[in-house]
Order: structure tokens, then C-alpha cells, then sequence
């Protein structure tokens, strides 16, 4: 069957809303461990003021520190000019820039109206002039939680601006958890036709327990390419009564588990997920660590041998 291609975003989308600093050691040393996992790419860190996200604040100490293997792109969110310039400082290979197709919620998340940001994104794209991949993720793509819907033609007019500006890829991001299959299976199909040049992506959130299915939606329509937080992690704090994204284990699992390719060691990622409670110091979503694979068989009871 069709390869599936994960993105792992635990260290930055994860991290950036828990509520205590999670120490560089720690940092790192997950982001090696993801490494041997199989992932395409792993989103280790943002170049975003300090004082906006602090607990991100030892960007460029985690770059310098972590072990890069081979087939893994170390990839980086970036706001603006100044972020794209520690960025390459830092040898990221590719730069993941963000704006929100919704106009209320890109005012309260990046505090600019959206063609202020795309302007300042254009100018990191101009900045870049190609030294390294850049990726341009689309927030909202699916609602927006003050506005409501966000109408597909909007989010089709600002990926082919970005498309236009020799971006490499597009992820198309339901930051709120808003989106459904239908509307998933629909998007996936036309933004195949239109941008089958770029590498899509697809990001979303279980905030409504619609998450593998929307996975599984946009894998039925050719989309081969998703993001993930191991333990399902993470959640916009600009988007109300948004939660973690989807379980980058849960939806390898279930994938795997119907015949598609992904390229992971599965057992591993899960002992990682099983970690990772004490990481951040408290429980997480997922749920395939917490009942174990659908291979895992358990014992029979004595008092069922005992009627054999």
C-alpha cells in the first residue's frame, strides 16, 4: 500500500503550551530518541522571541546539542526575519513559517492583519532566496473559533501566493480541531490538483474526537504526509478550547494496523510515548501507549484453562 510520511511537532507544538520549562537535557535527548523512530521530519524547536514562548527559550541550545542522523529533516518554526536568521545560524534544514487563513484569529495569535503577515513571510522567503526548503503552514485551514467557517477559497488564494513565491511545501493545519472528513476528503482533493508540485501536509487536532478520523479521510484521498505529537500533546493557546494535536502514535498505529507503509519502529515509539508522562509531569492523550498495540495478547486467565 501507499507510503505514509509522519512529522513529529512534540518538542515544539507540545512543549510550547505546557505550563513548566521542560529542562534543554530533556529536550534533547527525546529529540534523539524520535530520530531512531522513522520520522521524516521532527519539528524541534521555534525561533520566536523568548518572551512570547519561554518555553522555548533554549532554541539554539537544542539545535547545537542534538544528534542528526541521516533521512531526518530537522526542521524549525519561524516568525519572522530576525527568526529566520537564527534559524540558518543554527543549520536547520528546513524553516516552517506560520500564518492563519482566519483574519481574527492571525490578529490575536501573531497580532498583524493576514496580509501584513504574508508580507513579512515574503520577505523571509525573499531572505532565504532558496538556501534552504521553506514550508508555510496555513492555521485555521478548517474554522476558525470566532469567525466559524473559513470558506476553502481562502485558504486556496493565500497557498497559491505562497506557491507563487517557490515555497516547497504547504501544511494545511485544523488548529482548532474544527474540521470534519467530508470537509478533509474535499480539501485534500482539490489542493492535490492545484499544488501537485508541493509537498502537502496535513495537521490536526482531536479537540472533538474527530482527529484518525480525518487522518484516515485525507489518507483515502492521497494525502501521504501528517503531523504528529507523540501522546497527543499540544494545542493553540490563541484558539479557545482548543486541545493537543493528534497522537502521533495512535494514527501510526492505526495506519500500520490497516497495511499502510510507514516507515516506523512502532514498539519504540511507543516506549517513548510511555515516557513521556514524565517529561511534562503529568497524563497525555494517547491511547494506543496506555492498552498497548492491537498485536499485544494477554494471557488467559487460569480459570479459562482450567473449562478447556
Amino acid at each position: 500500500m501507499t507510503r505514509i510520511y509522519f512529522n513529529e511537532v512534540v518538542t515544539r507544538d507540545g512543549f510550547q503550551i505546557e505550563p513548566h520549562f521542560i529542562p534543554t537535557e530533556d529536550k534533547v535527548k527525546l529529540i534523539n530518541e524520535l530520530s531512531q523512530c522513522g520520522f521524516a521530519k521532527i519539528e524541534v524547536t521555534s525561533f520566536t522571541s523568548p518572551k512570547a514562548i519561554p518555553m522555548l527559550r533554549d532554541a539554539e541550545e537544542v539545535m547545537g546539542k542534538i544528534s542528526r542522523i541521516s533521512g531526518v529533516e530537522y526542521t524549525v518554526l519561524v516568525p519572522n526575519l530576525r527568526g529566520a536568521e537564527r534559524a540558518l545560524e543554527s543549520h536547520a534544514d528546513e524553516l516552517n513559517l506560520v500564518m492563519s487563513t482566519s483574519e481574527t484569529h492571525n490578529l490575536a495569535n501573531l497580532r498583524m492583519g493576514r496580509e501584513k503577515s504574508f508580507s513579512s513571510l515574503a520577505e523571509v522567503i525573499r531572505f532565504v532566496n532558496g538556501k534552504i526548503p521553506i514550508n508555510v503552514s496555513l492555521s485555521t485551514a478548517f474554522g476558525c473559533p470566532m469567525e466559524g467557517n473559513v470558506p476553502q477559497g481562502v485558504v486556496e488564494t493565500f497557498a497559491q501566493q505562497f506557491a507563487d513565491l517557490g515555497v516547497r511545501g504547504l501544511t494545511i493545519c485544523d488548529t482548532t480541531g474544527m474540521a470534519n472528513p467530508a470537509q478533509v476528503a474535499k480539501m485534500a482533493s482539490d489542493l492535490q490538483k492545484k499544488f501537485s508540485h508541493l509537498q502537502l501536509t496535513f495537521h490536526f487536532h482531536n479537540t472533538r474526537g474527530m482527529g484518525l478520523a480525518n487522518v484516515l479521510a485525507a489518507v483515502q484521498s492521497g494525502i501521504v504526509r501528517f503531523d504528529g505529537s507523540l501522546g497527543g500533546l499540544g494545542g493553540c493557546p490563541y484558539a479557545p478550547g482548543a486541545s493537543g494535536n493528534i497522537s502521533s502514535e495512535d494514527a501510526i498505529h492505526m495506519l500500520d494496523a490497516m497495511g499502510y507503509e510507514t516507515g516506523m519502529d512502532i514498539p519504540r515509539l511507543l516506549n517513548l510515548a510511555r515516557e513521556l508522562p514524565k517529561i511534562v509531569g503529568h497524563s497525555v492523550p494517547g491511547q494506543v501507549a496506555k492498552a498497548g498495540s492491537t498485536c499485544d495478547l494477554h494471557p488467559v486467565p487460569e480459570y479459562v484453562k482450567a473449562l478447556g
